[in-house]
């Protein structure tokens, strides 16, 4: 009985530093594992951030770049039968105030408003913007109708 702890510690002596290296791995495996998970977060919070970004200058750029302007005058369809209507879209950036002629209805400065009109015979809308500091900017088309 006197052989048998001495081996069994015989034995520990000779685990024992296998059991360390291997604890060693797998804590630096966690630690690995805990980083490129972090890491990996940080890379797609980056790319929604840059995404957030992209997308807020294109609404800057569509909505005019904070410059005075009409960004659209049409109607459509251009062509119209009478008695039929057609529709006609506006859109101004940075104006003050604006009118159509001839006037359809009160409007005032949107970055985008759709009115029915019905004209009786063929029309030339002018839309005009001021900015309030003296500076205006006309925009036109014409609306056929036939017989």
């Amino acid at each position: 009985m006197s052989d048998e702890p001495d081996e069994q510690e015989s034995i520990l002596r000779r685990v024992i530093p296998f059991m360390g290296v291997a604890i060693v791995i797998a804590a630096l495996y966690v630690a690995w594992t805990f980083y490129s998970r972090w890491n990996s977060n940080q890379e797609a919070e980056r790319a929604r951030s840059d995404k957030e970004v992209a997308d807020a200058r294109r609404t800057v750029e569509l909505m005019g770049n904070g410059e005075f302007k009409i960004m659209s005058f049409y109607a459509v369809p251009m062509g119209i039968r009478r008695g039929e209507h057609s529709t006609m879209c506006f859109g101004v950036s940075a104006a003050k105030s604006i009118k159509i002629e001839p006037e359809v209805e009160p409007v005032k400065p949107t970055l985008t408003r759709c009115l029915p009109v019905s004209p009786k015979k063929t029309t030339e809308y002018t839309l005009t913007a001021e900015d309030g500091k003296g500076h205006t900017v006309k925009q036109s088309f014409v609306l056929q109708v036939f017989p």
